[in-house]
């Protein structure tokens, strides 16, 4: 039986982008979140806000896609660049020991309370793609990838899945 995939809902007012993720956010969703994030950036959005309240829980593939997220807006300030840390609101225990074992909880800023909203926000819930297995298998090579990259701690984690992946991905594009 398959587990639905996260429900993303999208606030946005000003420089301020609030993405609401609901339900179990994994490799199925993080595709999505991937493309909604990056073009979010793109359309000049610099705060990021996650609200986590009600994400019951993340998987590797899509705390990978969080984090190179993440990096990649590191990098941006770095470049002074305007753009403030993704900030992380009620994240369950889990997925804050999630981020923390996986050692990328100092990308973001983990923030608790209510989730205070401007009055002029408005609401999107974005278009989902029907993605394909090799679109799939290279999104969650990333991310596992991402995470090795991150924290060396992660590649005893990671290694045969991401051996598996790429396996995968190599089976799926000589089968194209």
């Amino acid at each position: 039986m398959s587990t639905p995939s996260a429900k993303l809902l999208v606030y946005v007012s000003g420089q301020l982008a609030c993405v609401k993720i609901v339900g179990r956010a994994n490799f199925t969703s993080s595709i999505d979140f991937k493309i909604l994030l990056n073009e979010l950036l793109e359309k000049g959005y610099t705060c990021f806000l996650l609200d986590l309240a009600e994400c019951i829980l993340m998987d590797s593939t899509f705390l990978g896609v969080l984090a190179g997220f993440g990096l990649k807006l590191a990098v941006a300030r770095n470049g002074e660049q305007e753009t403030g840390p993704i900030e992380l609101l009620n994240p369950n225990p889990r997925i804050a020991e999630l981020l923390e074992n996986l050692g990328v909880l100092h990308l973001f800023k983990v923030v608790e309370g209510p989730l205070a909203v401007p009055t002029e926000i408005q609401a999107h819930t974005p278009s989902l793609s029907q993605p394909t297995r090799e679109e799939v298998s290279r999104n969650c090579l990333e991310a596992h990838k991402t995470l090795m990259e991150i924290s060396p701690a992660n590649i005893p984690k990671f290694k045969e899945v991401t051996q598996f992946l790429a396996e995968d991905l190599k089976k799926a594009k000589a089968g194209s």
